[in-house]
């Protein structure tokens, strides 16, 4: 599950949503475990919440992980350091139909990076379901 982490624009890595405060959240960084807090004028990003565009529709960043689990058997993806040629086969291995339009090398780095450190942390589950799925699922 993703609930929880959280990508902020200008800053480096993901953090995790430990409190808040009364004009701001405060988080931990999965990178070093420094807190801080995190202003509304912060372009905060709930890893939950984004999708990468496809020829067809929109892939939960979720989804995109566990294929790329899937295709590592649950080790490491290639670095994001990695060329850009190279990073863009490797996703399209990951996710064959993403939209090599609007999906561009820094986007891919930064899955690619997010992944890395949650699997570092040991912080992603690819079994993980989330809870409105397991309702749906139960009243059919």
């Amino acid at each position: 599950m993703l609930k929880g982490i959280l990508a902020i624009s200008g800053q480096r890595g993901l953090f995790k949503l430990v409190s808040q405060a009364k004009n701001s959240i405060i988080v931990e960084s999965l990178i070093d475990g420094k807190k801080m807090p995190a202003y509304a004028t912060s372009r905060i990003s709930a890893l939950e919440d984004i999708s990468i565009y496809t020829e067809d529709e929109d892939v939960k960043l979720f989804d995109v992980f566990k294929a790329i689990h899937e295709k590592e058997n649950g080790g490491m993806a290639i670095s994001p350091k990695s060329s850009g040629a190279e990073l863009k086969t490797y996703f399209e291995e990951v996710l064959p139909l993403y939209d090599k339009d609007r999906v561009y090398v820094s986007d891919i780095k930064k899955v690619l990076g997010w992944y890395n450190l949650l699997m570092e942390k040991d912080m992603f589950d690819p079994n993980a379901v989330e809870e409105e799925v397991e309702v749906e699922a139960s009243e059919e």
